[in-house]
């Protein structure tokens, strides 16, 4: 029996998620794309916060409103298919492991947690379950990466030799993400975009932390926490991918790709609610190629809860997000001793599929957000 069989799934079946965190990233991303998808719909709610939990459940129409010491209950209620986790970073596994062990399918934000140890937990929970998990890299499914991979694959750059990229916004002192330290801190919060598109950029996974520099500034108003790092990754061939991401700086988000034959800007390349943009150099002929903004999120939540409905191994699944946290550990240790770490050895066994990946929805108007920030300076 499929997995769509077995939960009860037809051609007109809709899966039934409960939304796990409440902050901004659900509120204003993740839950407006929930109707566009067409097969996915909202059936719970989970957060610490009873009033925002009562708000949301009121502004949605959603009955299912649970703390998250009630999870267990969600869980056992036959109310949901699947759950979306928005948690901090290090509340990841907290939610997506009892969930797999009950046979609930899972879409948890990156990075997949804050180490090794816990991710591998994850792993092992996902491949004794019948339930899907996958992790949320919406870009994916975003049109202009896309036709950066394919570009790419189709050997238009010839061999590529380097990255680089740079990710930066003015965090507001005041958002949660600037009170946790490292851990909620811009390697884990930011980095997971440069570290994933230099590993498709260059289909391949890096074998050294060469170097890990990490900066404060104290003028930023965040304490005791690193708004800044720069970080130097050797990949098989010596190529060498370089990125910088900061809580203070301007906003910028981009990233080049330079082969023997071409090179591809991305700027911008990381965000949503705006279209991408790619500026593509081929020997000597030069393109500028935007592309439309689309529901990035809404995308993605299609795509996963096609590959519930069908029975599909979703393609950014637990080792996609493993394969991050790998680098991220390295480069935690290169920043503690100062010296470049190698990293064990590991081969990815997916591939992005730029022909079938594609989620081009229109963009809606984000709602006003319920006891969440923006978290840029000035934006509420």
């Amino acid at each position: 029996m499929s997995v769509a069989s077995a939960f009860g799934f037809g051609s007109d079946k809709k899966v039934r998620y409960a939304f796990v965190g409440l902050g901004d990233i659900t509120q204003e991303a993740m839950l407006p794309g929930v109707a566009h998808t067409g097969n996915s719909t909202i059936a719970a709610f989970v957060s610490s916060d009873p009033e925002k939990l009562r708000a949301l459940c009121d502004k949605y129409d959603v009955d299912g409103g649970y703390s998250y010491d009630q999870f267990d209950a969600l869980l056992a209620s036959g109310t949901i298919d699947a759950i979306y986790v928005a948690t901090p970073n290090w509340r990841h596994a907290e939610f997506v492991i009892p969930a797999l062990e009950a046979g609930i399918h899972v879409l948890v934000e990156k990075p997949l947690e804050i180490s090794l140890e816990k991710s591998l937990e994850i792993l092992a929970a996902e491949k004794a379950s019948a339930a899907k998990l996958m992790v949320a890299y919406r870009l994916h499914f975003e049109p202009a990466t896309l036709d950066t991979i394919a570009r790419i694959q189709k050997g238009e750059l010839g061999q590529t030799i380097a990255f680089t990229s740079t990710f930066a916004q003015m965090l507001d002192p005041k958002n949660h993400r600037a009170k946790n330290g490292v851990l909620a801190g811009p390697l884990f919060d930011m980095g997971p975009y440069p570290i994933n598109a230099a590993r498709y950029c260059f289909d391949s996974e890096p074998t050294e932390v060469v170097s890990a520099v990490a900066t404060r500034h104290p003028e930023a108003g965040f304490g005791d926490l690193d708004d800044t790092v720069a970080v130097t990754l050797r990949f098989p061939g010596e190529r060498l991918a370089q990125f910088t991401v900061s809580y203070f700086a301007n906003t910028i988000d981009g990233f080049f790709v330079v082969g023997t034959k071409g090179s591809i800007q991305m700027n911008p390349a990381f965000m949503f609610g705006m279209g991408l943009e790619q500026h593509v150099v081929i020997g000597d002929e030069r393109r500028h190629v935007p592309h439309k903004a689309t529901d990035q999120f809404g995308g993605e939540l299609r795509y996963f809860s096609d590959c519930i409905l069908n029975d599909r191994a979703p393609e950014p699944d637990g080792e996609e997000g493993f394969a991050d946290v790998r680098v991220i550990a390295g480069i935690l240790k290169c920043l503690e001793t100062g010296q470049p770490q190698k990293l064990e050895p590991f081969r990815r066994h997916r591939q992005i599929d730029p022909d079938t990946q594609k989620e081009t929805l229109g963009l809606k108007k984000p709602p006003e957000l319920v006891g969440a920030s923006n978290p840029a300076r000035g934006k509420e």
